[in-house]
Formats: C-alpha cells, structure tokens, sequence
C-alpha cells in the first residue's frame, strides 16, 4: 500500500470513492470540506494499491490548537479511515500504521482519530476500531448521542406526547425550505447568545451555501405559529440516518411545545424515506466531560438511546 498527500488532481476520484465506501457520508467530500479551507490547513491522505488504485481515503488537517497536532478532520463530526472491501482485518491495521509513519516523518507528534458511529455504516465497518487498539491508540474523548432505530422504535413517552398535543391545539404549523433559513438563524442566535453567549458553527452564508452544494442531504424543517418560526431544525440527512445538526425553539416556542412537533414530523418523515436511524446528536458539554442530562433526557422521550462518539489518539515517532 502507497500512502501520498491529497493534492487537487485527486479531488474527482475522492468525492466518487466517497459516494462508494460503505462508512462514508456527504461530509467526507471534498466538495463539504473545502468550503472551510481557508479555516484549516489539509493534511489529507490518499491510499493506493501495488497497481496504483485508489483503495482509501483519509480526510485530515492540522489542528488550529496544536500546529504539531493532526486530527482527522477537525471541521467534521467524524472523520476516520474510508475505505471499501479491499481494506479489510489486517490490512487496516497496516494502513492506520502507514499512515501514522507518513505523519510522523512530516514532523507530528500526534494524530487524533474521530471515529465514524456504527450508525452511519451502510455494512458494518469497524476494523478501524480493531486496528486502534492493536496500535495503542488511547482513547481520550467519548460523546453521548441518542438515536432512534426506525426499524423498531419505542413508543414516545407520556410527555412527548402530551408536548405533541399541545402544540397541535396551539395551532403550531410545520413547513420545510431553504426559505425560512434566515428567520431560523435569528431564532438559533438569540437562543444561543442568551443561553451560552455563543454563536452557530456555521453562519447563515455557510450554512446556505452547503445547502446550495447538497440540496438532498440538508434540510431546513420549522414549527410556525401564525406565521412566525418558532421553532426548528436544520437536518444533516444520509442513506442512513437523519441526523439533527442544529436544534432551536424560542420563548413562544417552549410554551407551546413546538419542537415536540417538529420532531415528530422529521422521525415519520425519515421512515417514510427509508431512513434506518434518526439521530438527534450529543448532549455533551465540556469537550465530553459533561452530560446534560435534562437535555439527553429530552431526546430519550422520542423513543431513543444511546450511542457513543469515539476519539482516540495515537503518539507519532515512538
């Protein structure tokens, strides 16, 4: 196996090995990565066969906090090793090594791995977990998500259900469109700034440019209550799951139990679509140390559990 850094030439063959690999999803492209390369330094790899084939891929970029860091990838959920059935077992392991070598002779000290949650494989895919134990990978961070399997799902419980009638008697109205995207983001500022004196990831230009670049897997679903959003997600959907990457309700939002039906209308909306899990993302605060447990309690009700997010890290040069 050939490691080499990623270069423009590859970026066609990425993104289709990408639309192939049976753990890999839309944030995994070059064309998602790249609307942030101003904000990271890319160290991505490329792994090739004795004849020169592509067999994997390994998105990657320093670490903005650490220049001797590599992390894979910072700017994504997840990152990880992607690859198809050629790289199987053993091979992993080999790969993962190479490519630790190949960093640690540019000059790093250490690699950051953020592993991709089973639910995103389209086949079960976890050598890569195997391979960092056999390496010594540590792990040194474990969020907590809470999922719904489409497949079997539990029923809400009282509240949420009790939440889902108010906000139908409340005259809550559900619309979905890029459309309605400024309005949600002045409800998700207001909230975030009032709450935690923060901002969103992405700004309103970002986040419709990457709708703009993936119409079919980013979406924009809002409670309205006479006409004024009140509540809503942006949804990062995949052959697999729909996932919640941003959640808001305001004020008139919470008296009405808006995102009771918000929710409720994005879970059968996802079954009926074939969706197998509906993920409403971590409740972690802290970089991981904390669980917001009212939060993840919230989530729970819909007739979730949990599933963990691993980061593991590797010492490079030893």
């Amino acid at each position: 196996m050939k490691v080499s850094d990623y270069s423009e030439e590859y970026a066609e063959l990425w993104d289709e090995f990408v639309a192939q690999a049976p753990m890999a999803t839309f944030l995994h492209s070059r064309r998602f990565l790249s609307y942030h390369r101003d904000r990271f330094q890319d160290v991505s790899l490329v792994i090739e066969n004795e004849e020169n084939s592509l067999v994997g891929l390994f998105p990657a970029a320093v670490d903005p906090t650490h220049r001797k860091r590599v992390i894979s990838h910072p700017g994504i959920t997840y990152g990880g090793l992607i690859h198809g059935r050629e790289l199987r077992g053993e091979k992993v392991l080999h790969v993962l090594q190479a490519v630790m070598h190949h960093y640690a002779d540019r000059g790093f000290e250490s690699l950051r791995y953020k592993a991709i949650p089973y639910l995103y494989h389209q086949v079960p895919s976890s050598d890569d977990l195997y391979a960092l134990y056999r390496l010594g990978a540590v792990r040194y961070r474990c969020d907590l998500s809470c999922a719904i399997d489409l497949a079997g799902r539990q029923d809400p419980s009282q509240r949420r259900k009790r939440g889902l009638k108010k906000a139908l008697k409340s005259g809550i109205e559900i619309e979905r469109g890029s459309q309605f995207a400024g309005q949600l983001w002045q409800v998700l500022e207001d909230n975030l700034g009032k709450k935690y004196n923060a901002r969103p990831v992405h700004s309103l230009s970002e986040i419709l440019y990457l709708h703009s670049s993936f119409p079919k897997n980013i979406e924009f679903v809002v409670a309205l209550l006479r006409s004024e959003i009140v509540a809503g997600v942006v949804l990062f959907s995949t052959s697999q799951v729909a996932h919640t990457q941003y959640t808001t309700s305001s004020v008139k939002g919470h008296e009405t139990g808006a995102l009771d039906a918000v929710f409720e209308h994005c879970i059968r909306a996802a079954q009926a679509r074939g969706v197998r899990y509906f993920d409403f993302g971590i409740s972690n605060e802290e970089d991981g140390k904390y669980l917001n447990a009212p939060l993840y309690q919230f989530k729970s009700e819909f007739g979730g559990g949990g599933v963990v997010h691993e980061f593991y890290e590797f010492r490079l040069g030893q």
